[in-house]
């Protein structure tokens, strides 16, 4: 067994609150995939006797279990956020030489040391290991050395004019509590708590249906290196709660400043409504349905290779390709290609190398949506069934085969289900405008581009500059734009979330939790109380050093 798939020793963890563990009477339990692939039925029984107390852990069979978190109630969910907003006093002072450049490269050289132990606990929960493998690169990603510098830069910045000292800099919101999804629980709780390097405090919500991956790595990996840079207890606190009273508890309390939500748009609204009404800000990771658009002159392999990332996970990842448009000269080869990739794809076990399909949760809700397209004219041209774990068709099985469909004219994908709404499964709905000159054939397809009600990622893939040039142009909506590139890659110190319209609400955008929980404040020193003009402190203004003095430089 390689390094990253070794399974942990079944363990107990408590909510973290204010540095200390605490437990209580009830549990969540994670079972092991393998079980719950062989014989669901029977693992979710188990965890329904586990979870009431019918069943002790000691009583089931080695191996099948991951491990456990305890159940926060009202309580321990107010004295996290009480623990954060004490914590928040002190260390939005700390200066920006130890939130950024010791503690983001601290939490880098931890994240490389536990590389192999991060994946092996994303694949106990199900992820296959090769995603597992990605979603860990996206982590390392957001804190290179580039990634750092860039949001270091937007921290502060001061002139000297007219015989003041005029400083822009960024203030932190606060206390940020964040509610991951339980598709990316660990990628999306830690994109959240780089918000500490703002200078915030953070409450995560481990979800109730992953709780495990994330809180034992920002318990037993990220939270040691907090307090090994000086930052206080409450800093960053974890608790595995219901999403509904933890959230109602959030919008309730007069102490949380910010909250950063992962789910579907319909609640996404709601909490984002909530939240102005209650004077707190909302930041948004909700759906997303993005766009490959592929031009004549593409290199088609490699659009075919982007466009197959459609079906990493199954499709249950919100910035994989959900759609492509693809120019009539080269429809026919292009989709010939992607067929062939989705062909090639097998399920299997998330420890297995290759497996890039995991199960899928909603099946029905995956024939509804082939139906509706192919009532409205669309043509399968690959897939449309269910299978089993052995990549064999069947009705009950638990995978779904890799579905490519054709819809011809940009007018009829607009009424395809497919096309206007994410599709959480594997169904690419490749488009194919009607022919035209290709100048106005490009103004269609860029408009249709921007009457996505989403706005995560777009994608184009062209050789022509000046085809990239009116792209890049033109298309406003999304928080990422990729050009001949992996749809789903990170590129430092590109944003790795974020977007617009749907995806992020009315005030979504690209997504830097440091630049996104913080807000930009003025201010002016004039001469005359002593301070020397040419003085430029190194990171922060000297009262803010003064108050952080313990802390390491």
């Amino acid at each position: 067994m390689s390094a990253q798939m070794r399974v942990h020793p079944f363990t107990s963890l408590g909510n973290f609150v204010g540095g200390k563990e605490i437990r209580g009477d009830r549990w969540i339990y994670a079972l092991h995939p393998q079980a719950l692939l062989d014989d669901a039925f029977a693992s979710l029984t188990l965890k329904r006797r586990l979870e009431s107390g019918r069943l002790s852990p000691v009583d089931v069979p080695e191996g099948t279990l991951v491990g456990r978190v305890a159940l926060a109630d009202g309580a321990v969910i107010e004295e996290a956020t009480r623990a954060a907003a004490a914590a928040a006093q002190s260390w939005r002072a700390a200066p920006l030489s130890v939130r950024f450049d010791v503690c983001l490269r601290r939490l880098r050289e931890a994240v490389d040391e536990h590389a192999d132990e991060l994946v092996g606990l994303l694949v106990s929960e199900g992820h296959p290991c090769e995603l597992a493998r990605w979603e860990v690169g996206g982590i390392r990603e957001t804190l290179r050395p580039e990634s750092v510098a860039f949001l270091r830069d937007q921290m502060y910045r001061e002139f000297t004019i007219d015989g003041r000292r005029n400083i822009v800099r960024r203030q932190p919101d606060g206390v940020v509590c964040v509610a991951p999804p339980a598709n990316a629980p660990l990628a999306s709780a830690l994109l959240g708590v780089l918000c500490v390097a703002g200078g915030n405090a953070v409450v995560v919500r481990a979800p109730r249906t992953a709780p495990y991956c994330v809180t034992y790595t920002l318990r037993h990996i990220i939270a040691p290196v907090l307090a090994d840079v000086g930052a206080p207890p409450g800093v960053l606190n974890v608790v595995c709660a219901q999403p509904s009273p933890v959230l109602d508890a959030w919008i309730d309390s007069p102490l949380v400043d910010d909250i950063m939500f992962f789910g579907g748009v319909p609640q996404g609204l709601r909490v984002e409504r909530r939240c102005v009404e209650a004077g707190k800000k909302p930041i948004l990771e909700l759906a997303g349905n993005d766009v490959v658009l592929v031009w004549k002159d593409a290199d088609l392999d490699a659009a075919a290779d982007a466009l197959s990332e459609s079906f990493h996970a199954s499709g249950q990842l919100c910035m994989v390709p959900n759609q492509a448009v693809v120019h009539p000269h080269v429809a026919d080869a292009l989709i010939e290609r992607i067929a062939d990739r989705a062909q090639r794809l097998l399920p299997g076990y998330p420890h297995q190398e290759g497996v890039l399909l995991s199960p899928v949760l909603r099946p029905d809700a995956f024939h509804d949506v082939l139906n509706d397209a192919l009532a409205k004219g669309a043509v399968v041209v690959t897939g449309g069934h269910a299978m089993g774990l052995d990549g064999a068709r069947d009705d009950n099985g638990m995978f779904l085969q890799p579905t490519v469909v054709r819809v011809d004219g940009l007018a009829r994908a607009h009424t395809v289900r497919a096309v206007r709404e994410e599709t959480f499964f594997p169904l690419l709905p490749v488009v194919v405008p009607e022919p035209d000159d290709d100048s106005a054939l490009l103004d269609a397809c860029l408009a249709f581009v921007n009457s996505n009600d989403y706005g995560l990622r777009n994608s184009l893939w062209t050789r022509d500059e000046g085809v990239t040039t009116r792209f890049l142009a033109h298309t406003s909506a999304g928080g990422l734009l990729k050009v001949n590139d992996s749809h789903i890659a990170f590129a430092a110190p590109l944003p790795t979330h974020g977007g617009t319209g749907l995806t992020g609400g009315v005030f979504g955008e690209a997504n830097y939790p440091v630049l996104r929980t913080t807000h930009l404040q003025g201010v002016s020193i004039a001469g005359g109380h002593g301070t020397p003009l040419a003085t430029r402190p190194s990171t922060v203004m000297a009262e803010e050093k003064e108050n952080v003095r313990a802390l390491p430089r």
